[in-house]
């Protein structure tokens, strides 16, 4: 595989995640849950991962960090948590263009009776706070919009939708899935706005079946998930401690290195599309070219389905993806694509390359010119 681009469905675990792993795989390897001195070693471990965890998100209570198997259940958890909390059948406000585990859970809910408002979006993928608003009412349990798309890359204004909600029923719960938007924006409990704040570790270079969701000091949330009553009841399950000491040292990392991320990997992005746009005048790139994430881009090829496109760029080297970052092979039409309006055939004729740490201009520039070899060779 010469080039890679295919990392919002997931990234390589960084060297600084493994090291942090490698205890908790072998010695010290107890259920944290216990008593005994082999036990509070994890514990102790998993605890100092939640305060720095926090930390990063300018959390002041640690405790407000809870646990996860990653993206999907925290999403879960945010929003079946919140509609259902104190016995409810609370309201969800969500978006046309949310993850399925947003979209998939409001749908689920709403068969338990809760009122489910799917709002649209423009031709660009973005969300207008004054129309989540507008469906926001005294029912309204939680609305769920995420940070940024995971396909488009397309980044929302979370913070000005939160405070459009609030003004509406400061009681209702705002939650962000901001999994794809982590890695290169400075997503802070104070930036987003949010009252739940979902993140998986796979997308920044931790290790895939672990995350976090950050809930505010005082919510109420139905579990999703029961048993042994761990994370003070809002999350059951032994811990995944080596999982967690490694999200939480990705986390870091990529904190650290997220100014030099924007610039290298933004630069290898724009190269990537410039060459491909002079390679292949009629491509098209999609979403909102002005708010966007540095490592997305989501282009349209006329005339060539995506399917084909996808198994002959693997045969080149070229790894990249149609749908969600959770459905790489999938072939199905997007359901974001529809939201914007997409018909089949044109959402059929669409990729989306996403770039990563160590990526350089060179290589955004060499795997255009792959990617325009094979749009010859097809045409």
């Amino acid at each position: 595989m010469r080039f890679y681009l295919d990392h919002a469905a997931t990234t390589e675990v960084r060297a600084v995640a493994r090291e942090a792993m490698q205890p908790y795989l072998g010695d010290t390897f107890a259920n944290p849950s216990g008593v005994h001195t082999a036990a509070q070693r994890a514990k102790n471990a998993m605890e100092e991962a939640r305060e720095r965890a926090a930390a990063l998100l300018g959390v002041s209570r640690p405790l407000e960090i809870v646990f996860t198997g990653g993206g999907t259940e925290a999403d879960n958890l945010a929003v079946a948590g919140a509609a259902l909390a104190d016995g409810r059948r609370g309201g969800v406000v969500t978006t046309a263009i949310e993850h399925e585990a947003v979209l998939e859970t409001a749908t689920f809910l709403r068969t338990l009776g809760c009122p489910v408002t799917v709002v649209g979006v423009d031709s660009k993928g973005s969300v207008d706070p004054a129309q989540v608003a507008a469906v926001t009412d005294q029912e309204t349990a939680v609305v769920s919009v995420m940070a940024a798309n995971n396909e488009l890359g397309t980044i929302e204004p979370v913070r000005e939708i939160a405070d459009a909600v609030r003004a509406e029923n400061d009681r209702a719960l705002v939650h962000t899935d901001a999994v794809q938007a982590f890695v290169s924006e400075a997503i802070t409990v104070e930036s987003t706005g949010a009252d739940l704040v979902a993140l998986a570790a796979h997308k920044f270079g931790g290790p895939k079946g672990v995350g976090l969701l950050y809930v505010r000091d005082g919510i109420t949330l139905e579990p999703v998930i029961h048993g042994g009553g761990q994370e003070l009841g809002r999350r059951s399950g032994t811990h995944n401690v080596a999982g967690i000491v490694g999200m939480v040292a990705a986390m870091e990392e990529a904190v650290a290195m997220r100014s030099r991320f924007r610039s290298e990997v933004g630069g290898a992005r724009d190269r990537f599309e410039d060459e491909l746009r002079r390679a292949v005048p009629d491509v098209e790139v999609n979403g909102d070219l002005d708010h966007r994430l540095v490592q997305h881009s989501h282009v349209r090829i006329p005339g060539i389905a995506n399917e084909t496109l996808l198994i002959r760029l693997d045969q080149a080297g070229v790894a990249a993806a149609a749908g969600s970052a959770c459905q790489s092979g999938a072939i199905e039409i997007s359901h974001v694509l529809e939201a914007l309006g997409f018909t089949p055939e044109a959402a059929g004729e669409c990729v989306r390359f996403s770039f990563g740490w160590g990526q350089t201009v060179t290589d955004g520039e060499l795997a255009a010119k792959a990617v325009a070899g094979v749009v010859e060779a097809l045409r």
